[in-house]
This record gives C-alpha cells, structure tokens and sequence, in this order.
C-alpha cells in the first residue's frame, strides 16, 4: 500500500522506484521528468508504454483512475447524447481504471482489409495516409498482446484440415466464407499486465491522476507540461519530452477539445476537424436464413487454442462493382426475447437476463407479451430440462470459470431458421461529431456532447449487401434469406451506434485541413504530441477496432523509440 503522504524527496525516490503510484500521495517536485508521457493505461496505452520500455525508454503512464471501478470517478464520463436512441449512455462501455475498456470487452479481434486503408470515391473522406503493409509487421505482435493466437485469419491455414464448412455447398460471388474472426481470453490488459509494468524500473504508472490540462509553449507547437490532478482533487504537474494519448476516442477529443488557452477551438483544432467524423458500426439482426445444406456456425478450436469463427465476408469486387462500404455477417439464432423460437438455452438466458451485466442486457428486451410470454419461456426450458442443463455447465465451466472464455452462446433454431447478424462499415460523416458541454465534472472539465448520425450511404451499405447474400444463398442452392427490405434501416439502428466502437474523432490524414494526426500519428503542428488509439482511424472498415488500434500503437512506439534515440 502507498504511504499517507511523502514527508521528503528521499522518501518520494524510495517509493517511486515502486513503479506503480497512487497520485494522492505525490507531491510536485516528486517526479523527475521522463521521455514518454503516455495518458491512459487500456489495451492501446499498456502495449506502447510496455514496448517502450522494453526498448530502454523511460516512461511514465497516466491513468485517470485506481485499479478497481470506482463509480465517483466513472462519473467523469457522464454527458449528453443528442438522440439517446442512436447512441448508449457515455459513462457505458468505458471503464476508467487500470486496463480501460479492455476489462470489459469481449475479444473479437480481425485486422482491416486491404481496401480499406484505400480512397474510395464512393465514400467521402476515405483513405488512409499509411497502406496494409504499414500495418503488416505489427499485426502478429498486436495478436500476441490481445492473446489471440496466431496471426492467420484464413480458414483454410489456421483451421483443422477435417473443420466443417460453415455452409456445405455454399458458393458465392459476392460473399466469402474463409475468412475468420479470432477471440481474445478476453484479455483485461491492466490484470495481464501489471507485473510486466511493475517490473520495469524505467516505468512509472500513476493512478487516480487525471490529466486536466495539456499546458502549450507559448508559440503552441509543442507540449510544454501536463497538469494532473486526483479524485481528491490533488494537484501534480508533469513535464514530459513526448506525449501520447491513448484515452480512447471520446476522452481524446475531450482532452484536446478542453485546452483552449493557446489554440482557441482545442489543440491543433485549426480547421475544426476535431471530434468530427465520429463513426461506430452499424449492426443489427434481420430476416430469417433457411439453409438447407449442412451448416456450422460455432465456434472452431485453431491449433494455438484460440476460438475461431467463419463469417461471410463482403469480396472487396462486390464492393468496388456496388460502391459500398465494408460488410461481414454471421449465422445468428432467433431474438432471445421472443419465446417463439422454441429453445429452451435461450428462454433460460432471458429468465436469467438480471445475471447478465447491465451493458448487455439491450438484446435482452421484454418481447411485449407481457406474462403469457413470460410463461412461454418457462414452457420452453420445461420442455428441454437436458439442453437446459447443458447450457447451464457450460456457461459455469467455460464462460465463467475458464481462462480462455467460450465468446458467445450458440443456439441452433429448433425450426432451422437462423436470422442474420451483420456488422457494417459507417462512413466518415462530418457532421456526426463530438464537442463539449456548459456542464463540467468533479474535477472542472467539460463535459462530452455527442452527436452521432449514420448517413444514407450507410443504409445504403446494409441494402445493397443483404440483397447480395441473398442471391449467393438462392444461387448456391444451399436455401433463401428472406427480409423486408423495408425494415433494414431500422435494424440497423434498433440499437444505435455499436457500443464501444469510437472511432475517428482525431483523424488520421496528410492535409491539416481534413485531419488531426499525420501518419505518424502525431498532431499537426505539435513536435510532441501524439494520439494512439481507434480515434485516430480515418474509416471505420467492418472490423472490431482494438487489433489496429494496438497494431498503431505498436508502430508509433518503434517511430519513438528512434526519436527518444537520436536525442539522447
């Protein structure tokens, strides 16, 4: 435990060669300063500070919050959503404490694809200013970080030879079935990792120290020192030859957006692209999928023990011949809330939706029956005591008991009808857009006001991608997708903005004028100021962020590395 208080400098070198710091009990003066300032210990900020390290780097990490959830400092993420329908509350799915959202996430890890780092002139703003092979090196690394296993999303290579198709005879045109997704432990970064960062002596991790200022030099192109301060309110100031923030992609554009003093529309804010472009996914669940042919749609063991899955992926052809964004979708059982589906695992889950924690509870709405769909449900796990049972032990042994935790439930449909669960690219969109608020938190800083929109194309994407699976399903011969094609725009919002996906709000870019970050990820116009992390992302692809975003990370600590060098 830290001591109540720091009576000298000798007890402040004693105590700091502990390497992991509780803020409230430094004083200014205590911390000489380092290298590397790296602001926020999730996924993205523990793998850089970590590979800096390791390098010879001395780095200090600054997480705004303790080593547990702490509800008056979760609070700090509290502010407005302009339709609460499109966009779940801010202080959900993020978590300010040591191992930021990764404590909570659920692991599904996949890289872009190649066509998504390119300028699509169906797609405004696309492209990235770094291509695939800039990210290539980084990727087996960022795997072995996340614990994904083996970089190798191909079926064919990273699966047994005797896995079962995930549809027998399927053969599309548009859609592919090779390629997979991986799955994480999931990984809490903060638990995984902190003996790794406490037994470096050239790191330092202060915790409860939230940044409130990035203080500018005069000239405002370069950070001159970090102001900090406790839950306590306790002060502490910092003065750091490089800074990164890895804070995630709304509490980067809260940070930069807050600092004013220099820069008057927030740092490196000159055309008034930060927190614009704030992009998500779009997901949803439609339609009903017969397959007449075999089908497979669990979950795969690869030979490194990492669960896999097969999902259908939109060819990048089919993408360039329609003109839309990035697509992939998954064998889904029938909505768990509607007892119609005959399943008793199901009707378990949703009796026992109280156990689920609250974030995921969304896809656990009441069906609208009130009792009689309540007593539906019970009928349902009446009717299936075994399935039930089995269900129940493997949720105790493999989902809460296990390492390495099974993903997801899979249920197969007792009348063989699958719905589609599909992700979407969001396409950049300058008015969907973070900015601040009149209100302030506990420590005086404004409060985030998020204005998400989803654009025509968008819908657009989902359309257009739906009526091409259902030809490659019809011409394979292997069954029918039917939907309502009316109904697509409302499925894919029924749940807003993927939860947890912030993506774009600091773009990455090569002209100042449509973005914040250059291809090194530092902020234009500041010789020492960078953002890591999905903020950075200038599209949003079909893929789950947090790979690239460590991916980035990893790239951006090799470019400091050989900074921190050539100054020494």
């Amino acid at each position: 435990m830290p001591p109540a208080a720091l009576t000298s400098s000798e007890e402040a070198s004693r105590y700091l060669a502990a390497v992991i710091v509780d803020a409230n009990s430094l004083n200014d003066g205590d911390l000489p300063p380092d290298e590397v300032c790296v602001i926020g210990a999730g996924a993205v900020g523990i793998a850089l500070a970590l590979t800096l390290a390791e390098a010879g780097v001395h780095v200090t990490v600054v997480e705004a919050g303790g080593e547990r959830r702490d509800e008056a400092v979760q609070d700090a993420y509290r502010g407005t959503v302009a339709d609460p329908d499109l966009h779940s509350p801010l202080h959900d799915y993020r978590e300010r404490r040591l191992g930021g959202t990764s404590t909570i996430w659920g692991g599904r890890c996949m890289p872009l694809d190649p066509i998504d780092f390119t300028a699509r002139d169906w797609i405004a703003e696309s492209g990235w200013p770094i291509g695939p092979e800039a990210l290539a090196p980084y990727y087996p690394a960022a795997n072995r970080w996340c614990e994904a296993g083996r970089f190798d999303y191909d079926a064919a290579s990273a699966l047994p030879a005797d896995a079962q198709p995930m549809i027998a005879g399927f053969d599309g045109a548009a859609f592919g079935t090779d390629r997979l997704e991986r799955f994480s432990c999931p990984t809490d970064f903060g638990r995984r990792y902190r003996q790794r960062l406490a037994a470096l002596p050239n790191v330092r991790l202060l915790l409860d120290a939230a940044v409130t200022a990035i203080r500018l030099d005069p000239a405002g192109v370069r950070v001159a020192g970090l102001s900090l301060r406790t839950k306590a309110g306790h002060p502490l100031e910092l003065a750091p030859r490089q800074v990164v923030l890895c804070a995630g992609g709304l509490e980067s554009a809260r940070l930069l957006l807050a600092n004013r003093d220099v820069h008057p529309q927030g740092i490196g804010n000159h055309h008034d692209v930060l927190g614009r472009y704030y992009m998500s996914h779009l997901a949803g669940t439609i339609g009903t999928l017969r397959i007449t042919a075999p089908v497979w749609h669990g979950y795969d063991l690869a030979d490194d023990g990492t669960y896999c899955r097969r999902r259908l992926a939109l060819r990048e052809e089919a993408q360039v011949a329609h003109r839309i964004g990035n697509f992939v979708a998954r064998l889904h059982h029938p909505r768990i809330a509607d007892p119609r589906h005959g399943a008793g695992q199901l009707s378990a889950l949703y009796l026992g939706r109280a156990l689920v924690p609250r974030i995921y509870r969304a896809r656990l709405t009441d069906d609208g029956e009130g009792g009689a769909g309540y007593a539906r449900h019970i009928g349902n796990v009446l009717r299936q005591p075994g399935a039930v049972a089995r269900f129940a032990r493997d949720t105790l042994t493999k989902r809460w008991l296990a390492e390495r935790k099974y993903p997801s439930v899979v249920a197969t449909p007792v009348d063989g009808a699958y719905m589609l669960d599909f992700h979407a690219e969001q396409e950049p969109c300058r008015d969907s857009r973070v900015t601040l608020s009149d209100e302030r938190d506990a420590l005086g800083m404004p409060r985030l006001a998020v204005d998400w929109r989803y654009t025509r194309g968008d819908v657009r994407t989902v359309e257009v991608a739906l009526q091409l699976l259902a030809e490659d399903v019809r011409h394979s011969g292997c069954g029918t997708f039917d939907y309502d094609p009316e109904q697509v725009e409302r499925e894919m919002t029924r749940y807003g903005a993927y939860p947890g996906h912030h993506i774009g709000t600091v773009r990455m870019g090569k002209d100042p004028r449509h973005s914040m970050v250059d291809a090194e990820c530092r902020v234009h116009g500041l010789a020492n100021l960078h953002v890591a992390g999905a903020a950075v992302f200038p599209t949003s692809s079909q893929a789950n962020p947090t790979l690239t975003a460590v991916a980035l990370a990893l790239r951006l600590a090799d470019r400091l590395i050989e900074t921190t060098r050539k100054a020494a």
